[in-house]
């Protein structure tokens, strides 16, 4: 704003102003009036500031409830990017950002399990409680790990846990603990009989891949579940695969 444009805003205050300092210079004028016009301008501007700064307080808690309104937002669509929406475990995605970026800075084991049989339960009770024992087994891991434990839901009937630990006995204790809390899960009715899951797990040093970790815990998943599942296997533990023996050559091929 220009200083003509300041003036022409305040001219009726520095006219008056203006007027009251000749008034209070000579003895002669005045002074009252010149006051009493004073006064007026003042408190003309004293109801404007005020209806100023409560127009301002108004945009200001409008602008701040809109920033929280924005934040919810937000944090809702971050959540909802990142998280499975039938269990609330964390989705595919999230899981394999969030091992990545753990495997990036520490040793971690990743810890992977599928309910047994789950095709028979769809099948037996319905679709409903298929929903309901795949949210009940995401809630019995987070309350035996803890909440704030990295749980995911990377398939249908899958689930992988990011377990952080030096300690590769450690990862093999913590899948027994979560293999045995869903054999003893009750799931209610209309389900009546024991659901299970066959887990395995990958210790993996500090700078290994995702995909690599995720592989070798896959194949221990298969080898629990080719031993009879409800069991955990350790990819470390897991005999050397067998390698096929060649081809016998083909008698009839001639020889050059």
């Amino acid at each position: 704003m220009t200083p003509k444009a300041d003036a022409d805003l305040f001219a009726q205050e520095s006219a008056a102003l203006a007027q009251a300092r000749a008034a209070h210079a000579d003895p002669r004028a005045d002074a009252r009036a010149a006051l009493a016009d004073m006064i007026g301008h003042y408190e003309r501007l004293m109801r404007e500031s005020r209806r100023l700064i409560r127009r301002s307080d108004r945009a200001e808690l409008d602008m701040n409830q809109m920033n929280r309104q924005l934040h919810e937002l937000a944090q809702q669509l971050e959540y909802r990017a990142t998280h499975d929406p039938l269990s609330g475990a964390l989705n595919r995605a999230a899981v394999i950002d969030q091992a990545s970026a753990c495997l990036q800075q520490e040793d971690m084991a990743l810890i992977v399990l599928d309910i047994d049989h789950f095709k028979w339960i769809n099948d037996d009770f319905g679709h409903p409680a298929g929903d309901t024992v795949i949210k009940t087994v995401v809630s019995c891991l987070r309350k035996l790990l803890g909440s704030d434990a990295a749980v995911g839901r990377v398939g249908g009937e899958e689930f992988s846990v990011i377990w952080p630990t030096a300690d590769a006995e450690e990862a093999r204790e913590v899948a027994g603990h979560i293999c045995d809390a869903i054999a003893d899960q009750v799931f209610g009715a209309p389900i009546n009989r024991q659901i299970t899951a066959s887990v395995g797990v990958s210790w993996n040093p500090r700078g290994t891949c995702f995909e690599l970790a995720y592989s070798r815990a896959d194949e221990a998943l298969y080898a629990a579940k080719r031993a009879g599942r409800n069991c955990v296997k350790i990819h470390s533990q897991l005999p050397p695969p067998v390698t096929p023996p060649p081809a016998p050559s083909d008698a009839s091929t001639p020889c050059h």
